[in-house]
Protein backbone atom coordinates (compact mmCIF):
# COMPACT_ATOMS: atom_id res chain seq x y z
CA UNK A 1 0.00 0.00 0.00
CA UNK A 2 1.37 3.41 -0.93
CA UNK A 3 1.21 6.50 1.24
CA UNK A 4 -1.04 8.15 -1.38
CA UNK A 5 -3.51 5.25 -1.15
CA UNK A 6 -3.52 5.56 2.64
CA UNK A 7 -4.07 9.33 2.40
CA UNK A 8 -6.95 8.81 -0.09
CA UNK A 9 -8.56 6.15 2.08
CA UNK A 10 -8.33 8.41 5.11
CA UNK A 11 -10.13 11.13 3.13
CA UNK A 12 -12.98 8.72 2.36
CA UNK A 13 -13.45 7.77 6.02
CA UNK A 14 -15.26 10.57 7.82
CA UNK A 15 -15.63 9.03 11.26
CA UNK A 16 -12.56 8.72 13.44
CA UNK A 17 -13.66 5.22 14.57
CA UNK A 18 -13.50 4.09 10.94
CA UNK A 19 -10.06 5.64 10.52
CA UNK A 20 -8.87 3.97 13.72
CA UNK A 21 -10.09 0.57 12.44
CA UNK A 22 -8.39 1.26 9.10
CA UNK A 23 -5.05 1.96 10.81
CA UNK A 24 -5.42 -1.30 12.76
CA UNK A 25 -6.21 -3.14 9.50
CA UNK A 26 -3.05 -1.69 7.91
CA UNK A 27 -1.09 -3.17 10.82
CA UNK A 28 -2.62 -6.59 10.20
CA UNK A 29 -1.25 -6.49 6.65
CA UNK A 30 2.37 -6.15 7.80
CA UNK A 31 4.58 -9.11 7.02
CA UNK A 32 5.38 -11.04 10.19
CA UNK A 33 8.65 -10.11 11.86
CA UNK A 34 10.88 -13.15 12.40
CA UNK A 35 11.29 -13.98 16.09
CA UNK A 36 15.05 -13.41 15.84
CA UNK A 37 14.34 -9.77 14.90
CA UNK A 38 12.45 -9.20 18.17
CA UNK A 39 15.83 -8.29 19.64
CA UNK A 40 17.06 -5.50 21.92
CA UNK A 41 19.03 -4.11 18.94
CA UNK A 42 15.81 -3.62 16.94
CA UNK A 43 13.70 -2.37 19.84
CA UNK A 44 12.64 1.28 19.58
CA UNK A 45 13.20 3.26 22.75
CA UNK A 46 10.65 5.89 23.72
CA UNK A 47 7.54 3.88 22.92
CA UNK A 48 5.06 2.83 25.59
CA UNK A 49 4.32 -0.32 23.58
CA UNK A 50 6.92 -2.83 22.53
CA UNK A 51 8.14 -1.81 19.05
CA UNK A 52 10.78 -3.45 16.87
CA UNK A 53 12.09 -2.11 13.56
CA UNK A 54 14.41 -4.30 11.53
CA UNK A 55 16.22 -2.69 8.61
CA UNK A 56 17.97 -3.99 5.53
CA UNK A 57 20.13 -1.59 3.54
CA UNK A 58 20.30 -2.21 -0.19
CA UNK A 59 23.37 -0.59 -1.79
CA UNK A 60 23.07 -2.37 -5.15
CA UNK A 61 21.94 0.78 -6.98
CA UNK A 62 24.55 3.11 -5.50
CA UNK A 63 22.60 5.26 -3.09
CA UNK A 64 21.48 3.26 -0.03
CA UNK A 65 17.83 2.20 0.11
CA UNK A 66 16.37 1.22 3.45
CA UNK A 67 13.84 -1.60 3.66
CA UNK A 68 12.02 -2.24 6.91
CA UNK A 69 10.07 -4.88 8.73
CA UNK A 70 8.48 -4.21 12.06
CA UNK A 71 6.19 -5.34 14.81
CA UNK A 72 4.49 -4.14 17.97
CA UNK A 73 2.49 -5.70 20.75
CA UNK A 74 -0.23 -3.04 20.22
CA UNK A 75 -2.60 -3.23 17.23
CA UNK A 76 -2.80 0.53 16.67
CA UNK A 77 0.99 0.83 16.83
CA UNK A 78 1.36 -1.91 14.22
CA UNK A 79 -0.89 0.26 12.05
CA UNK A 80 1.29 3.31 12.66
CA UNK A 81 4.31 1.20 11.66
CA UNK A 82 2.50 0.29 8.43
CA UNK A 83 1.89 4.01 7.72
CA UNK A 84 5.58 4.75 8.32
CA UNK A 85 6.65 1.88 6.07
CA UNK A 86 4.38 3.16 3.28
CA UNK A 87 6.15 6.49 3.64
CA UNK A 88 9.75 5.30 4.12
CA UNK A 89 10.45 1.64 3.41
CA UNK A 90 12.18 1.00 0.10
CA UNK A 91 13.15 4.65 -0.23
CA UNK A 92 16.67 5.97 -0.53
CA UNK A 93 18.26 7.57 2.52
CA UNK A 94 18.17 11.12 1.12
CA UNK A 95 14.44 10.88 0.38
CA UNK A 96 13.81 9.57 3.89
CA UNK A 97 15.60 12.54 5.38
CA UNK A 98 13.67 14.94 3.12
CA UNK A 99 10.25 13.52 4.12
CA UNK A 100 8.40 14.92 7.13
CA UNK A 101 6.46 12.05 8.68
CA UNK A 102 5.27 14.18 11.59
CA UNK A 103 3.57 16.57 9.12
CA UNK A 104 1.82 13.57 7.53
CA UNK A 105 0.83 12.32 10.99
CA UNK A 106 -0.82 15.68 11.66
CA UNK A 107 -2.33 15.90 8.16
CA UNK A 108 -4.06 12.55 8.68
CA UNK A 109 -5.42 13.81 12.00
CA UNK A 110 -3.63 11.12 13.95
CA UNK A 111 -2.13 13.48 16.49
CA UNK A 112 -5.55 14.78 17.48
CA UNK A 113 -6.97 11.30 18.04
CA UNK A 114 -4.17 9.37 19.67
CA UNK A 115 -2.82 9.67 23.17
CA UNK A 116 0.28 11.82 23.72
CA UNK A 117 2.19 8.60 24.52
CA UNK A 118 1.28 7.12 21.10
CA UNK A 119 2.26 10.38 19.39
CA UNK A 120 5.60 10.36 21.21
CA UNK A 121 6.10 6.73 20.22
CA UNK A 122 5.42 7.63 16.58
CA UNK A 123 8.06 10.36 16.81
CA UNK A 124 10.51 7.87 18.34
CA UNK A 125 9.97 5.53 15.38
CA UNK A 126 10.50 8.41 12.93
CA UNK A 127 13.69 9.47 14.73
CA UNK A 128 14.99 5.90 14.60
CA UNK A 129 14.38 5.65 10.83
CA UNK A 130 16.01 9.06 10.28
CA UNK A 131 19.07 7.98 12.33
CA UNK A 132 19.27 4.82 10.19
CA UNK A 133 19.14 6.94 7.02
CA UNK A 134 21.87 9.27 8.30
CA UNK A 135 24.05 6.30 9.26
CA UNK A 136 23.52 4.70 5.83
CA UNK A 137 24.60 7.93 4.13
CA UNK A 138 27.61 8.33 6.42
CA UNK A 139 28.76 4.81 5.57
CA UNK A 140 28.78 5.75 1.86
CA UNK A 141 31.18 8.68 2.30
Amino acid sequence: MTIDEIRDNFALLEEWDDRYRYVIELGRMLDPLPEADHSPHNKVQGCVSQVWLSKNIDRSKGEPRLNYRGDSDAHIVRGLIAVLFALYSGKNAKDILATDAVALFEQLGLRDHLTPQRSNGFRSMVERIRRDANAALSAVH
